[in-house]
């Protein structure tokens, strides 16, 4: 895992949302760490956000386990975020994962990462499991 101080200091970085930052970026939510919230609104960043993290939102919502507000779709939409398919070679490599971490969307989100050579923010510190390419905020 790479320190705080030098995730700040970079420049241009190309950040793959972990869904819980998705959320609470939309929301305004005080449980967003400082770190993402400087990293998100950083202009020169590129903002990925994965179809797995609307399925993920959308499925706990369906479940009873989220609210999510009528507008969710349009908040997101209105930000400036990059769209990130979701391809076969994703499916292959999050497969392949050490398992480190369980859940379906998270591994899936790191595969992504991993193979589109994305830093993946998150503030669940398991995930910082894979790698230096995980951001933990």
């Amino acid at each position: 895992m790479t320190s705080r101080r030098q995730w700040v200091q970079s420049n241009k970085m190309r950040l793959l949302l972990d869904t819980h930052i998705v959320l609470w970026w939309l929301l305004g939510d005080k449980q967003l760490p400082l770190l993402a919230r400087k990293l998100v609104s950083d202009r020169g960043n590129t903002i990925f956000v994965s179809p797995v993290s609307i399925w993920e939102i959308r499925l706990k919502e369906s479940l009873g386990k989220l609210s999510v507000p009528a507008d969710f779709e349009l908040r997101l939409n209105a930000e400036s975020f990059e769209a990130l398919p979701l391809t076969a070679k994703h499916a292959h490599a999050a497969g392949t994962l050490p398992w480190h971490h369980r859940d379906p969307f998270d591994r899936m989100l790191v595969a992504q990462a991993q193979v589109e050579k994305l830093q993946l923010l998150t503030a669940d510190g398991v995930v910082g499991a894979y790698g230096s390419f995980v951001v933990v905020c």
